[in-house]
Order: structure tokens, then C-alpha cells, then sequence
């Protein structure tokens, strides 16, 4: 009898066998260990973390937090020992590792993802790297903060540009953020290149702070410390859902871009990566993403039927993004050059860009009131200096440009092209706003 029973389940697992084909990559034996490289913090990776080895007991995850772009250089130095994992925001990140022959191609077997967000496929079409949620780019703002220095609610990115907002926004450098990166990128692509910079810089010309790291605009914000961030999403959302006393805002330039995860070329841990893509791509993933504590918008569309009620869904907010058709191939080719550039005139010089549209902005007041037409002409000069870039957008896609410019980094000295491009800058900086602050501080004396 027990024979007999043995070939009936023999052969029912065989019939199985038959039916369904060889058993997924998430089904073979995992390795003991799976390291992932992420800029996200724990509070977002935590969760995903303690799920996937509560399904996967035998295999220890290891998180290696660095920012994206330090994430980027540590897989491009680590070749012959790579982690497994790279897992951020910034699609042009993993563009650029994916020139570099650094990720290697899976195909996730999940199914319900989202073909598209916006303009973007939410998968690499080749098959590299893998969106796991959408993220936007946007203004969040302490509400108790506004109320009590009576500031506007802000909506779009010009309501920064506003006098009243001096001193009370914060940013953090794209230089150390890959999401302020993609944000600045997108006003740039959104606006074009001249009107995009000239945003900037006014907007930059109201800010308190350029942080360090990208959590601490959000952290900034939540604390009162200012009252404005320009963040991603998920910062304001989750700060909202923990109980702080904060809204965030989609402007109408802004874009919706897939957030990704990437199995690193030479993996040592590759069933391990492999069921990680796919666990975050479940149903139990994707869900987690609800956290009020993680507030992500997910890529499984049916998962938007637990959301909480105006939970943003940019697969049914058509408008979300929509203004922006945001290029990664651009992106990709100045990304480093548009990190020095923005440090050049804005991280580096935040004292005389600030000085100098506090001037104006005072200018600006006294001449609507004199109706000087001199005062008027060195207002409008004063403007032009303070909101103007050093290089045209034909020269920062210019491969022989931005192609001499690279990630900075304390054991390796900067190229002589490079170097020679940033003293023109500064130079430029410093000259514009110190002219720019002496031409305002003549118009608001011109009658």
C-alpha cells in the first residue's frame, strides 16, 4: 500500500512537472547571503528586508546604504567582487551602469505590472533593470510653518521664485542625491534649458540650506527648521502619513519615472537577487509600499485598490507628468556635468546668489513704487546676471564637454579639463552675483 502511494505521488509530481515546466528562479535553493546596494533609508528598506527573509529563512540580507551616485562609483570599483543588488530612484543611474556593462539581464515573471508610467516604460526594454514603484518630484511644505509666517501654499515651482519665500526653502545637492538630480533635471527638461536655469537660480536665490544628503530636506521640514523642501514623493508622503504636519504638491513640471532595482554583472548571489526582483514585484511587495512609513505608488496596478482614499495613482491621473517627456539618454550623457554646475552656482556660492536676490527683491519693491525707468533698466540687468548659466545645452550634451567631467572623489584628482571648466564657473558666479547685487542696490535708489 505504501508503495502504491508513493508512485501515485511520483507520478502527481510528475504530471506537475509536465504541465508547468521547470520551477521559476525563485523556486531553485538561494544562496545564504544577498547584498544590495541602495540609497533608500531603513525605514524603507526594513520592511521589504524582514518580509523577504521571513519567506527566504535561509538567506541573510545585507544593505550597503550609499547615495546613488556613490552607489554608481562603488559597483563600477568592486567589478571582480560586485555586490548583487543596486536599488534606487534615479533611472539615469542605472542607465549609466548599464553602458558600463554592469547589470545583467533577468526577465521578472511577475505579472499585473504596468507596462508604462507616463512617457516612461516602467521595465529597461532590454531587460537590465526592473521599475519596482513610480516616484515624482515635487514641493512639500509644513503647513504649521506657512500659517505662522504667513506664507502663500505652494503649488508650483515659480511660487519659490516669490520674495516672501526667502530664506525659508531647502534643497539638497544633486551632487549627493540622485533624486535631487532627476528633480533638477526635470525643471531643465520641462522648462528648457535657459528658462529652467533662470528658475533655478531664483528659487536658489530664496533658499535657507543645500543639504548633504537628500533626508535631510524632508527631516528639515518635519522639524520646522524651514518650511519648503523640494523633494521626492515618498519624503512628503510618508511624513504626512507618520503624523507630521506637512503636505507635498506634484507641480505641473514634474515627472512620474519608474524607481528601479538591478542584478549587478558577476552577482555571486544570483538566485538570491532573483527572488528578491521578484518579491518586491509580489503582491506582499508591492502592497508593503502602502506603509505609511515607506508611501511609495506601486507599478502592480490592482494593489491601488488598498490604497487609502487619495492615495495618488499616476495610472489613472493622467495629468501627472504629463508636461514633461523626460529623456534618460539626455540625462545620462551631462549627468555629471550638471552636478558641477549646480554646485558651481548654487551649493558653493548659496551666500552671494542669496545676497543678491535679497537685493533684488528689495529693488524690485522700491522701484514699483518710484516707477524710475533707470531704476526699471539695472533691475532688469540685475535680474538677467542673477538668473543666467555659464554654458549654452549644446555645449552640456557636447560628448567632448560633458564627457570630461566625472563623479568627484577624495582618492582621485580631478581632470585638468574638468578643473579648468569649474574656475570659469566660479569665476562666473562670483562675478554675476556680486554685480547683480550692486546693480539692484542702484535701482532701488534710482528716481
Amino acid at each position: 500500500m505504501f508503495t502504491t502511494k508513493r508512485r501515485n505521488l511520483l507520478a502527481t509530481i510528475g504530471a506537475f512537472a509536465l504541465i508547468f515546466g521547470a520551477a521559476p528562479a525563485s523556486a531553485q535553493p538561494l544562496e545564504e547571503k544577498l547584498v544590495i546596494v541602495t540609497s533608500f533609508s531603513r525605514d524603507v528598506t526594513g520592511p521589504f528586508v524582514a518580509a523577504f527573509q521571513k519567506l527566504h529563512p535561509g538567506t541573510k540580507v545585507e544593505i550597503q546604504s550609499r547615495s546613488t551616485t556613490a552607489g554608481v562609483s562603488f559597483i563600477r570599483e568592486t567589478r571582480s567582487n560586485p555586490p548583487d543588488m543596486f536599488w534606487a530612484s534615479a533611472p539615469d543611474a542605472f542607465e549609466v551602469l548599464k553602458k558600463g556593462s554592469l547589470l545583467q539581464k533577468y526577465k521578472p515573471s511577475a505579472t499585473g505590472i504596468a507596462e508604462r508610467v507616463g512617457p516612461s516604460p516602467v521595465n529597461d526594454p532590454e531587460g537590465f533593470y526592473f521599475g519596482f514603484a513610480a516616484s515624482g518630484y515635487g514641493i512639500m511644505y509644513n503647513t504649521r510653518y506657512v500659517r505662522a509666517n504667513s506664507l502663500p501654499i505652494p503649488k508650483e515651482w515659480d511660487d519659490l521664485k516669490k520674495p516672501e519665500f526667502f530664506g525659508h526653502v531647502g534643497i539638497s545637492a544633486p551632487s549627493r542625491s540622485g533624486t535631487t538630480h532627476l528633480t533638477v533635471e526635470t525643471i531643465l527638461q520641462g522648462e528648457g534649458w535657459d528658462k529652467g536655469w533662470a528658475s533655478l537660480l531664483e528659487i536658489g536665490g530664496n533658499f535657507a540650506s543645500v543639504s548633504d544628503r537628500s533626508f535631510g530636506v524632508p527631516d528639515a521640514v518635519n522639524s520646522g527648521q524651514y518650511g519648503v523642501g523640494i523633494v521626492i514623493d515618498f519624503f512628503g508622503l510618508s511624513a504626512k502619513a507618520s503624523g507630521f504636519p506637512v503636505e507635498f504638491v506634484y507641480p505641473s513640471v514634474t515627472t512620474i519615472v519608474p524607481a528601479n532595482i538591478g542584478i549587478v554583472a558577476g552577482a555571486k548571489n544570483g538566485n538570491a537577487a532573483k527572488a528578491f526582483v521578484e518579491f518586491l514585484l509580489s503582491d506582499e511587495g508591492q502592497t508593503l509600499l502602502l506603509d505609511p512609513k515607506i508611501q511609495r505608488l506601486p507599478v502592480r496596478l490592482s494593489v491601488y485598490d488598498k490604497a487609502p482614499a487619495g492615495y495618488p495613482n499616476p495610472f489613472k491621473n493622467a495629468s501627472l507628468g504629463s508636461r514633461v517627456n523626460f529623456n534618460n539618454d539626455v540625462s545620462e550623457v551631462r549627468y555629471e556635468l550638471l552636478n558641477s554646475l549646480f554646485d558651481r552656482l548654487i551649493t558653493f556660492r548659496l551666500k552671494e546668489l542669496t545676497e543678491a536676490w535679497k537685493s533684488i527683491h528689495a529693488a524690485t519693491a522700491a522701484v514699483s513704487k518710484s516707477r524710475s525707468a533707470e531704476g526699471q533698466k539695472l533691475l532688469a540687468n540685475a535680474r538677467k546676471l542673477a538668473s543666467s548659466a555659464p554654458i549654452t545645452e549644446a555645449q552640456a550634451k557636447d560628448p567632448q564637454i560633458a564627457g570630461s567631467f566625472q563623479e568627484k572623489r577624495p582618492d582621485k584628482p580631478v581632470a585638468a579639463r574638468q578643473a579648468e571648466f569649474e574656475e570659469q564657473w566660479d569665476a562666473f558666479a562670483r562675478r554675476n552675483y556680486a554685480e547683480a547685487k550692486s546693480l539692484a542696490e542702484q535701482a532701488a535708489r534710482a528716481r
